[in-house]
């Protein structure tokens, strides 16, 4: 079935995510589809005329899908700030129709940025490839990403048994068995949402940055603290990061996004 996306919209450049660093089993890509499970049924999502083809889609179906497709973040007022600027007046316009995928769950989200902390992404993928294919509820190919509940009965040697360092299986374990609502967090400002964050161990300025920027999708969200986004505004700007980040305002978090994608295809 036929989920319009606002146009313009480049399937293909916006799930280039999933295949570069390896194969993410909870959003696989395969045979020119994404696929996910979602409530334990296996969708597929496919590029057509005027946004994607989902089978299933439906109303349990349809707001992940939307999510993942990051259909929260409106993209002309983007463009046209964007125009005639230093470096992105010339990268956005060969990503026309980039959508930054957003994680769907807030829990997948934080446990995806803890593997990624102090690691290659090649690496962290294939950490985080043995957690889903161990703990994760299986589709056809894909397999839905596990359970906070999952995660929480675990043992932190059950994921160092994984390739988890032992202080990130703590922390990923922690996190599961904390009794903070990380739903309600969508409801918080900003600030208030990086002070909930870094309270709990294991979770800095780094992952709250990323949590609002890949599962909120906060606009100022600026991830000062990336390797990658701290080399394109040395590179690219010659800019120290956190100046840089005051001068994209108030797009830092598609600005970010467009720079680490443009970095690797443009």
């Amino acid at each position: 079935m036929l989920l319009r996306l606002p146009e313009p919209y480049d399937f293909d450049l916006s799930t280039e995510r999933f295949r570069a660093f390896g194969a993410d089993r909870a959003n696989l890509w395969h045979e020119g589809g994404l696929h996910r499970v979602i409530g334990g049924r296996e969708v597929r999502i496919e590029a057509a005329p005027g946004g994607v083809d989902v089978v299933p889609l439906d109303d349990e179906t349809r707001p992940v899908v939307e999510k993942l497709l990051g259909l929260e973040f409106d993209l002309p007022p983007f463009y046209a700030w964007a125009a005639g600027r230093p470096v992105l007046g010339e990268l956005v316009p060969r990503l026309v129709g980039f959508r930054p995928p957003l994680a769907p769950d807030p829990f997948e989200s934080l446990v995806t940025s803890i593997t990624a902390q102090q690691v290659s992404l090649f690496a962290a993928f294939a950490i985080r490839t043995r957690m889903i294919e161990r703990f994760g509820e299986r589709g056809e190919l894909a397999y839905g990403f596990p359970s906070r509940e999952r995660i929480a009965s675990a043992t932190e040697e059950d994921l160092v048994a994984l390739g988890f360092s032992q202080r990130k299986a703590e922390y990923v374990v922690g996190l599961a068995r904390d009794p903070l609502d990380l739903a309600a967090l969508a409801a918080l400002d900003d600030d208030e949402v990086r002070v909930r964050l870094t309270a709990l161990r294991g979770l800095g300025p780094w992952t709250a940055e990323w949590f609002l920027a890949r599962h909120l999708a906060r606009p100022r969200a600026w991830p000062a603290g990336d390797l990658g986004v701290r080399k394109a505004a040395e590179v690219l700007y010659g800019l120290d990061v956190n100046e840089l980040g005051r001068r994209l305002d108030p797009f830092q978090n598609l600005s970010a996004h467009y720079l680490l994608t443009g970095m690797r295809v443009a």
